[in-house]
This record gives structure tokens, C-alpha cells and sequence, in this order.
């Protein structure tokens, strides 16, 4: 009888160990799943804001070129064309240069080239130079990880005040 007793007595504290393991192995993987989960959604909380403040860059960098062609059509004609420029706001107003500049995490290059009109005075790829006319093309670029991800505007603009 005792024997039984010892032995059933044995088995109980293993069966219970086996329980501890389990209950162990389960809160332990429960926990490595919310932190992946946590850690997933936060690395696309900024991805999301990083998309969206490259768009509003995108945008304040194509308000900024029409306000420098406001000001005078000679700030836009007189820019070398395929040219890296950077925008800075200065005094009171947008200015274009060659020197490279960030704007936090993100890095706003402006490239202006030639505009072209058809035969039928469309703007084309090719064809008739049109010098009243430039293609402007922004650029927002940033590093996520080992990663550089960009953002691109492209639009004509053309000397409204002449």
C-alpha cells in the first residue's frame, strides 16, 4: 500500500511539473507575440507618418517654387538647368541654392529642366523649346533602416507675369 501511495504520490508531482512547463510555455510565447505585434505596429506608425510628412515636403516645396516665380520670373530662368537646388526660407521668403540641406529625417532636392511644346503647342517631351516654361521636379528622400525611400512631384511652370 504504501508503495502505491509513494508511487501515486510521484506521479502527481510530475504530472504537475508537466502543468507548470505548459502554463510556463504559454504565457512565454503569449508575451513574444504582443511584443512582435508591438513592435510591428509601431514600425509602421512610422512608416505612416514618414509617408505623410514627405507629402506635405512634396507640397511645400512646390508652394515654395511658385512663390520664387512670383517674386520674379529671373529666380526660375536664370537656375542651371538638371541642377541639385535645396530650398531655405530666408528673411521672408523662399530661396534656392546648391548647398545640400535637411528638413529633419528628409532631404528636399529641386531639379529644373526644359520644357517642350508639339505643333500644336502642348508640352511634349520633345520638340520646340519653350523657354517660358520649366518642368520642376521635387524630391523627398529618406532612410527607414538600410533603406532610402523617396518621393517624387513632377509640374510645368510657366511665367504667368510676363
Amino acid at each position: 500500500m504504501k508503495i502505491n501511495r509513494d508511487l501515486k504520490s510521484f506521479f502527481q508531482q510530475g504530472s504537475l511539473m508537466v502543468e507548470v512547463i505548459v502554463v510556463v510555455s504559454i504565457v512565454t510565447v503569449s508575451i513574444l507575440v504582443a511584443l512582435t505585434v508591438a513592435q510591428k505596429s509601431i514600425y509602421l506608425a512610422r512608416q505612416s507618418l514618414h509617408h505623410s510628412q514627405s507629402a506635405f515636403l512634396l507640397e511645400e516645396g512646390a508652394e515654395a517654387v511658385k512663390v520664387i516665380r512670383d517674386n520674379a520670373w529671373s529666380g526660375i530662368s536664370s537656375l542651371t538647368l538638371s541642377t541639385d537646388y535645396y530650398l531655405s526660407f530666408s528673411g521672408d521668403t523662399w530661396t534656392l541654392s546648391t548647398t545640400p540641406s535637411q528638413v529633419g529625417a528628409f532631404t528636399r532636392r529641386i531639379v529644373f529642366s526644359s520644357a517642350y511644346r508639339d505643333a500644336n503647342q502642348d508640352l511634349a517631351p520633345s520638340g520646340t523649346l519653350d523657354d517660358q516654361t520649366r518642368l520642376v521636379t521635387v524630391t523627398v528622400s529618406w532612410t527607414e533602416g538600410a533603406q532610402t525611400l523617396s518621393k517624387t512631384l513632377q509640374f510645368y511652370l510657366t511665367d504667368l507675369f510676363s
